[in-house]
């Protein structure tokens, strides 16, 4: 837990409701803090599995995870390949394009480098490595433009800017390949940025989502393919827009998500009947290396 990325404190809040549901559930478990000596950690801490709670940079984008394929370990989430194609949004985008499934127009801008907007407004900006919407703007107005772009850049050296689709914002959470309820996601201000996700009652969450059943099995095929083509493994959530013509428009994959208070896949665990010491349990079961000797 904790790890290196700004989203460090979200992964402290993840990883402790993560240590007390494994110690209420008799395992033992202990909580190790990532930093710079993370392999020297792991020498001196002898562990059977690792329960992944990091976020961000070098948590959810194959880093850890090649690391503890070096070190034998088994360990929760997507492999070393899958983790790092759903973490960068660029690779992941070219992806979900290539096999046809549908996600917004867009863009990339580079630092450093002048480059004209092709899309219309209203945009979204955001980093390319990068969660939790740390630096992402919707853009409306041309002067909002600059400022941005500026926010994401602070961030990454890479930006993608999207089309911006208005519609339903829904989290599907996977059970491997089986879909887990829908979460239908309306934040009060209009935009789910990082506060509306991390700070109760900001946002507004409906589970089972008020979906029309065709929608809604379109939306559960759609994650079905984003797991495969992006290589998902355990129990990641697919993060998807139903637009006006009610098509799912695909946003992201994210390979470890949230295990806080205000979470979106123990919310979904809890309608299927799965409480969250027990989602806990299950995801830890799905533990495994990319590579057997």
């Amino acid at each position: 837990m904790g790890g290196l990325s700004p989203e460090r404190e979200v992964s402290i809040v993840t990883g402790n409701s993560i240590l007390e549901a494994l110690n209420r559930k008799g395992l033992t478990a202990l909580p190790i803090h990532v930093d710079h000596n993370i392999g020297e950690t792991l020498k001196s801490n002898p562990i059977d599995l690792a329960f992944l709670a990091l976020h961000g940079t070098f948590g959810e984008d194959g880093c850890i995870q090649g690391l503890l394929e070096y070190f034998k370990i088994p360990y929760t989430g997507s492999g070393v390949m899958g983790s790092a194609l759903a973490y960068d949004k660029l690779k992941s985008k070219e992806i979900l394009k290539f096999h046809g499934i549908p996600t917004a127009d867009y863009e990339v801008f580079y630092k450093n480098q002048k480059k004209s907007r092709r899309l219309d407004l209203p945009v979204v900006a955001k980093p390319i490595n990068q969660g939790s919407s740390l630096g992402v703007t919707i853009v409306r107005d041309e002067d909002q433009w600059e400022s941005a772009l500026e926010t994401a850049f602070s961030y990454s050296n890479e930006v993608i800017v999207e089309k911006f689709i208005d519609g339903k914002l829904l989290a599907i959470g996977m059970n491997g390949m089986t879909p887990m309820p829908i979460v239908h996601i309306r934040p009060k201000s209009g935009f789910y940025d990082y506060e509306a996700k991390y700070t109760s009652g900001k946002t507004e969450y409906i589970c089972p989502a008020d979906l029309e059943e065709n929608e809604a099995d379109r939306c559960r095929q759609t994650a079905q393919q984003v797991f495969q083509v992006l290589r998902g493994r355990g129990f990641p959530r697919v993060d998807i827009i139903l637009d006006g013509d009610g098509v799912p428009q695909v946003l992201e994959m994210n390979t470890i998500p949230g295990m806080t208070p205000t979470s979106l896949l123990p919310m979904a665990a809890r309608e299927m009947g799965l409480e969250f010491d027990e989602l806990v349990i299950e995801i830890l079961k799905t533990a495994q290396r990319d590579y057997t000797e």
